[in-house]
C-alpha cells in the first residue's frame, strides 16, 4: 500500500461543507492505538477544528470525501447518504477482461449480491443470502488499459453502501481489483503498488441552498 504521506487536497470548501481528496493509506477516522491516530479527520480539524466527519473510504481507497462544518449540516448530509440522495462513482482496475453481459461495452451491469459480516475473519465481508441488500452498477471504461494488459478499466456506482462493497462485489465476479489485500489473491494484491480503487465523482444538493453540486477529482491512475 501507498504511503499516506501526500499532501491534504481541499477541493472545495464554503461555510457548510468541505470537499476533500484522500490519498490511499489514510485513515479516514482515528483507529486503536498510537500507530493509528493520523488521518484525514485529525488532518483536516488541524485546519477546520469545526469539521466533522459525515462518510468515509476505505484506508486503502482515494478520492472524494465530504465533511460538514456544523452539526445540522453533518444531520442534512448524514441523511442524504442514507437515503441514497449522494450519487457518487468510482473508478477501479480489475484484474482480467471484465465483459458484459450483451454486445455493448458502454452498457451499465448490476451486481445484486447481498453482503453480511465475515465473523471469523472481521473486518472481513462474505456475499451472504442472509446478508443485506446490496447492489452496484457497472460499465466497462476500457480493455487492457495503457500499463496494465489483462486488465479492465471500470467504472462503478455503489447503490447500497455496505462496508468493503466495491471490492467484494468486483471479487465475486470473479475480477477483483488489483492491489486488494482482502479478497485478492497474493498474485493480484501485488500487481499494483496500492488499491486501484478511486472516489471520483461526488454529486448532492447543496445543504444550505438546495442547488445541485457536483465535484470531481481524477483518478491518478
Amino acid at each position: 500500500m501507498m504511503a499516506a504521506d501526500q499532501a491534504l487536497r481541499c477541493i472545495a470548501a464554503d461555510d457548510a461543507l468541505l470537499v476533500l481528496g484522500k490519498p490511499p493509506g489514510l485513515l479516514c477516522v482515528p483507529g486503536r492505538g498510537e500507530d493509528k491516530q493520523d488521518c484525514l479527520s485529525a488532518r483536516v480539524q488541524a485546519l477546520w477544528p469545526q469539521a466533522l466527519v459525515v462518510h468515509r473510504l476505505d484506508m486503502a481507497t482515494s478520492g472524494l470525501v465530504l465533511m460538514a462544518l456544523s452539526p445540522p449540516v453533518q444531520r442534512q448530509l448524514s441523511l442524504a447518504f442514507e437515503q441514497r440522495a449522494v450519487h457518487k462513482r468510482y473508478v477501479a482496475i480489475v484484474h482480467g477482461l471484465l465483459m458484459p453481459e450483451g454486445e455493448a461495452n458502454d452498457t451499465w451491469q448490476t451486481i445484486d449480491a447481498p453482503i453480511a459480516a465475515d465473523w471469523p475473519r472481521r473486518p472481513l465481508r462474505i456475499i451472504d443470502a442472509a446478508g443485506k441488500p446490496s447492489q452496484t452498477r457497472w460499465r466497462v471504461l476500457a480493455h487492457n488499459p495503457p500499463g496494465w494488459p489483462g486488465c479492465t478499466r471500470v467504472a462503478l456506482e455503489p447503490l447500497t453502501g455496505r462496508t468493503h462493497q466495491l471490492r467484494l462485489h468486483l471479487a465475486h465476479l470473479g475480477h477483483p481489483i488489483l492491489g486488494d489485500a482482502l479478497y485478492a489473491s497474493e498474485a493480484i494484491a501485488a500487481a499494483a503498488p496500492r488499491l486501484m480503487l478511486h472516489a471520483e465523482h461526488l454529486a448532492l444538493a447543496h445543504p444550505q441552498t438546495g442547488d445541485w453540486r457536483a465535484f470531481d477529482l481524477p483518478a491518478p491512475f
